[in-house]
C-alpha cells in the first residue's frame, strides 16, 4: 500500500466512493461470515463502538448525481435539502440490501424524520436514532451521552454483533485515532502546500473512509500524504479560501472542481464532518474507553451547526480556522434547505465582517449542474481578494 502513487490512490478512492452498487460492503461480509454492517447517516456517529462490536461503519452521504431520484420524491416534501430523497432511493432501489442496521444522528429534524421513515421502509433492520446532549457538562450531558453509547451497544447486540468490551473499544479507538493522526497530517499539508492537494483529490479521499475498514483508510492517507509531499506542482497566485457549510449534504465532485478552477485554494472545508468531529487523540488521561469516548465527546468536538455552541460563541471558531489557514476569505457553500447551515450564517458573516474578512454564499444540491453561474461568482470572489490583498 506504501508504494502507491497519489494518483493511484485517488483513483482507487473515486472508483470506491462513487460506486452506488457498494460492492466493497458485500465483499467484506463475505470475507468476515456473521460480520453486520452498519450504515450511519451525516453528522456525528460514534464509529468507534460500532467497530468494537465487530461491526462495519459505513458512511452513507446520498447517491451525488449519479443517481436519479424518482421513488424518493415520493416521501418528502420538495422545500427540504436533497439528501433524504437520495438516500430513499438508494433504499428503495436495493443498494442498501447488504446493510444489517442503519444509526440516524441528531444531525436535523430532516435526519431525524428519516429515521421514523425507515423503520416503516424497512421495517427488517436496525434503526437508531442516536441522541447527543445540548447540555456539555459531564454529569448531565456526559451521562446521557454515556446512556446513547450503551443503548446502541445493546441494540447491536441484538441484531447479533459482538458484545461491546473495554478491551474491543480501547482497541477501536486507538484504530481511530490513528485515523484521526493521519488524516491531521494530510490536513497539514494541504494547509502548508494547497498546490500539492487539490480539494477535489481529498474530497474523494475523505469519501473513501465512509466505506473502508479504519485501518485500510489509515494506511491510504498515509501513503497520499507522503508522495503528495514530493510532488512537483507550480504554485500559483491563488487566494487561499475556506469552505463553510457542506457538513452533511456533500456536493458534487464537479462543484468542487469547478470552485478549483475559477482560480481558489480551498485550504480548509468541513465535508465528512463525521471523520473529523472529534479533535485529537481520545485515549489520553484515562483507561476507561467508555469515559474517554464520553470525554472527548464532550471536550474535543469540533464546532459546527450541528453542535450546540454556548450564547456569544458563533464566529469564535471560524475566525481561529482563519487564522490556523492563513485564509485570505471564506465561501460559504451550503445545500439547499439546510436549516443548521443557514440558521448559522448571519453569526458567522457578522464575526467576518468584523474582522475585515471577504466572504461570499451560493447554495447547491448534491445533484446540481449549474456550475456556470458558481465558477462565475467565485472567480470573481477569487479576483476581488487579489485586488484587494494588492491595495
Amino acid at each position: 500500500m506504501s508504494t502507491q502513487t497519489a494518483d493511484a490512490i485517488v483513483k482507487q478512492c473515486k472508483d470506491l466512493a462513487l460506486d452506488l452498487s457498494f460492492a466493497d460492503v458485500t465483499a467484506w461480509k463475505e470475507a468476515n461470515p456473521g460480520g453486520k454492517v452498519v450504515g450511519v447517516l451525516p453528522g456525528y456517529g460514534p464509529l468507534e463502538l460500532i467497530r468494537a462490536a465487530g461491526c462495519l461503519p459505513v458512511g452513507i452521504i446520498g447517491g451525488g448525481d449519479g443517481l436519479e431520484i424518482i421513488r424518493g420524491d415520493a416521501y418528502f416534501q420538495s422545500y427540504i435539502c436533497h439528501i433524504p430523497r437520495s438516500v430513499v432511493e438508494l433504499g428503495v432501489g436495493g443498494h442498501l440490501d447488504a446493510f444489517d442496521g442503519f444509526v440516524f444522528p441528531s444531525t436535523c429534524d430532516v435526519i431525524r424524520n428519516l429515521s421514523g421513515m425507515w423503520q416503516v421502509l424497512f421495517a427488517d433492520k436496525y434503526v437508531k436514532y442516536f441522541d447527543v446532549p445540548q447540555n456539555f457538562g459531564p454529569k448531565l450531558g456526559g451521562h446521557f451521552y454515556k446512556q446513547e453509547l450503551a443503548d446502541l451497544a445493546r441494540g447491536l447486540r441484538g441484531i447479533g454483533a459482538a458484545e461491546v468490551t473495554a478491551e474491543s473499544l480501547t482497541a477501536s479507538i486507538a484504530a481511530y485515532d490513528a485515523r484521526r493522526a493521519a488524516t491531521e497530517s494530510l490536513i497539514q499539508l494541504r494547509i502548508d502546500h494547497p498546490e500539492k492537494v487539490p480539494a477535489s483529490e481529498l474530497t474523494v479521499i475523505m469519501w473513501a473512509g465512509h466505506r473502508l475498514p479504519v485501518e485500510e483508510h489509515t494506511a491510504l492517507l498515509t501513503a497520499y500524504t507522503a508522495d503528495a509531499a514530493t510532488r512537483e506542482a507550480r504554485v500559483r497566485d491563488n487566494p487561499r479560501v475556506l469552505l463553510h457549510g457542506a457538513f452533511c449534504e456533500q456536493p458534487p465532485l464537479d462543484l468542487v472542481r469547478t470552485l478549483e478552477r475559477a482560480g481558489c485554494y480551498l485550504v480548509e472545508d468541513d465535508f465528512v464532518l463525521q471523520q473529523r468531529w472529534i479533535q485529537g487523540p481520545v485515549l489520553s488521561g484515562t483507561a476507561d474507553p467508555w469515559e474517554a469516548l464520553t470525554h472527548a465527546f464532550l471536550t474535543q468536538s469540533q464546532p459546527s451547526a450541528i453542535r450546540y455552541t454556548p450564547e456569544g460563541g458563533k464566529g469564535d471558531d471560524i475566525l481561529a480556522r482563519v487564522d490556523r489557514t492563513h485564509a485570505e476569505g471564506v465561501i460559504f457553500a451550503s445545500p439547499s434547505f439546510c436549516d443548521p447551515s443557514l440558521l448559522d450564517l448571519p453569526m458567522l458573516t457578522s464575526a467576518l465582517d468584523a474582522r475585515g474578512v471577504p466572504w461570499t454564499e451560493f447554495k447547491y444540491a448534491e445533484n446540481t449542474g449549474q456550475f456556470q453561474g458558481i465558477r462565475e461568482q467565485a472567480g470573481t470572489f477569487s479576483d476581488s481578494i487579489r485586488l484587494w490583498s494588492e491595495a
